[in-house]
């Protein structure tokens, strides 16, 4: 029998739903939310408010595309945390209601876990899934973690940051280059013009597998406040020389905590995952650790490395199969839990 799983997201500003026929992804819908460019962030109520008026036709939308009526799905999957509290409510309300109106049931999914299954949606472009247990480098705006994954279900985070996110950071340095937002995109695009060594900012040094980058990020303002006491044109001027030396930083930053994870545990199949594996640099850079260490790399493909409800309709499946079924009382949460 075949089990239809609708999945929805909006952790943060894009609202999203999705249709999924056991492991594969019938229709994938993201709604973006312009309104933030003008403010060069997210704002957590507009957020809120847009999710309120895109929610019910990204899902109406999803639903077509799938060729399903709703009475078919067999249960829903909502993004329960970590994210912006206003917008998890949005989705998380929406999906219990939609759950007692169809009488199927609820299921709750972590934000993070479900970038990581990701890597299991089935796709004829991506034919190969991790082999358990990997290690999973999972790196978005909000986040940035080394996750052990032992089974769809025992996911352990042994690294994490002490502070601010890689994506974070990338949209920070963005900003003070006076790229619009999101500039984590941005820099990427700049940095393949761009000399990495430019520029030799400087690498924490945070003990075990853990990450820091508040001082990267000082470091980078400091350097560029410098340089434009000299010359006020500098960034203009050398704007593909500082994304690329930055987005070289951040990628060695995260690449050394992997390697010493990979090392310290002895797995050789490592994943990445979240917004910023969409990053051009780190997918290469990942490729070509695969040839020199011998890993086993598994990339996303790109629609599913930023936020999507693909990715919570796929965790929803395993959770369904399991009968790891929500209560109507379950309640949003905004940081990360295990």
């Amino acid at each position: 029998m075949e089990t239809y799983i609708l999945g929805i997201e909006s952790s943060c500003d894009d609202t999203s739903a999705a249709v999924l026929r056991d492991n594969k992804i019938l229709a994938n819908v993201i709604a973006n939310q312009e309104v933030h460019k003008f403010y060069g962030g997210v704002v957590p109520e507009l957020a809120s408010r847009a999710h309120q008026q895109n929610i019910i036709p990204v899902i109406h939308k999803a639903l077509d595309a799938a060729k399903i009526h709703k009475n078919q799905l067999h249960a829903v999957a909502f993004t329960n945390g970590p994210g912006l509290l206003g917008s998890l409510l949005v989705g998380a309300s929406f999906a219990k209601s939609f759950s007692m109106a169809l009488g199927i049931p609820l299921i709750e999914v972590n934000h993070m876990h479900a970038h990581i299954l990701a890597h299991f949606i089935e796709d004829p472009q991506q034919p190969q899934k991790p082999e358990f247990p990997f290690l999973c480098l999972t790196v978005s705006g909000g986040h940035t973690q080394i996750v052990l994954v032992k089974n769809h279900f025992q996911m352990e985070v042994i690294g994490q940051t002490i502070d601010d996110a890689a994506g974070e950071t990338f949209d920070k340095a963005a900003k003070i280059m006076g790229l619009p937002y999101p500039g984590g995109p941005l820099i990427d695009k700049l940095a393949k013009k761009g000399n990495p060594h430019a520029i030799p900012f400087p690498h924490p040094k945070i003990p075990e597998l853990n990450f820091s980058f508040s001082g990267l990020k000082t470091s980078v303002l400091y350097y560029l406040r410098d340089q434009l006491k000299k010359n006020p044109q500098y960034i203009e001027e050398n704007k593909e020389d500082i994304s690329a030396s930055v987005q070289y930083t951040i990628i060695e930053i995260l690449m050394n905590k992997l390697r010493k994870a990979a090392q310290q545990t002895g797995i050789r199949h490592v994943a990445i995952a979240g917004g910023v594996s969409a990053n051009s640099g780190l997918r290469q850079t990942m490729l070509q650790e695969q040839e020199q260490s011998g890993w086993k790399v598994y990339i996303p493909k790109f629609e599913y490395s930023t936020d999507n409800a693909a990715m919570i309709a796929m965790a929803g499946y395993y959770k369904f199969q399991e009968g790891d079924f929500a209560h109507q009382q379950v309640t949003p949460y905004t940081r990360y839990s295990d």
